[in-house]
């Protein structure tokens, strides 16, 4: 699997341990979305993709709704979408995607993160060319032929598979998300996660003692719940 796949899902099941975190983040997401476009999913794709990424991740459908709601009132929080590139502790190169009502405050704290941990922030764009940006949906095999399966989901954006044991992940294009999800819900596949990611294309590995350095930056970037995801170069 190499490395890198293990430290995504190793970062994964961290996020997962605190669920607390996550659903802010997702309540964002939904936000956004509907401060975009409005709150009809059927008109709005970005809405449904942020949906589609709230159930996977489990989020009570109460919480949505209560999400839609408030980005629907007058007084609803007025949200935006920021990125910020960096290197940090060893040279790891972070992506951070935000979403923030106050980008002052979330490009001060993601500037204190780089620099406490002897990093700094880079020019909007410098990163860009080191990630692919990719639909990632896990799934566990209910007993189906992967190579088969694969075959049948091409047309829906889907680019490759890897497995790790029962554990399944589905990869395509990042336009691909809502149709590559829906697929699954058409063939009654539970999804457990589904999200777009960017993927390193030439990750970098880091021995022991460098990863605790960049873990502890990273660590104190996932507390932040202005910060909604991070992508690394690790490999």
């Amino acid at each position: 699997m190499g490395r890198a796949f293990e430290y995504r899902r190793a970062a994964k099941e961290k996020r997962w341990g605190n669920m607390s975190r996550i659903f802010p983040k997702l309540s964002r997401a939904i936000t956004l979305a509907v401060k975009e476009a409005g709150a009809d999913p059927d008109m709005n794709s970005k809405l449904r993709l942020a949906i589609n990424m709230a159930k996977a991740n489990n989020m009570p459908k109460d919480n949505v709704d209560a999400a839609i709601k408030r980005a629907e009132g007058k007084d609803g929080e007025d949200f935006m979408e920021v990125n910020y590139e960096g290197k940090g502790p060893h040279g790891v190169q972070v992506f951070v995607e935000c979403a923030t009502d106050n980008p002052t405050r979330t490009i001060a704290n993601v500037k204190s993160y780089f620099n406490k941990a002897h990093g700094t922030i880079v020019p909007s764009g410098s990163l860009e060319f080191l990630f692919d940006r990719k639909t990632v949906v896990e799934f566990t095999n209910p007993g189906i032929d992967l190579e088969e399966f694969e075959l049948e989901m091409i047309d829906h954006g889907l680019t490759e598979i890897e497995a790790d044991g029962d554990t399944v992940y589905a990869y395509g294009d990042y336009k691909s998300f809502g149709t590559l999800v829906k697929a699954f819900e058409d063939k009654s596949i539970e999804v457990t996660s589904a999200k777009l990611e960017r993927i390193p294309n030439s990750p970098v590995e880091f021995n022991d003692e460098q990863m605790v350095d960049i873990q502890k930056m990273l660590d104190k970037m996932e507390d932040d719940d202005d910060i909604q995801n991070l992508y690394t170069n690790i490999g």
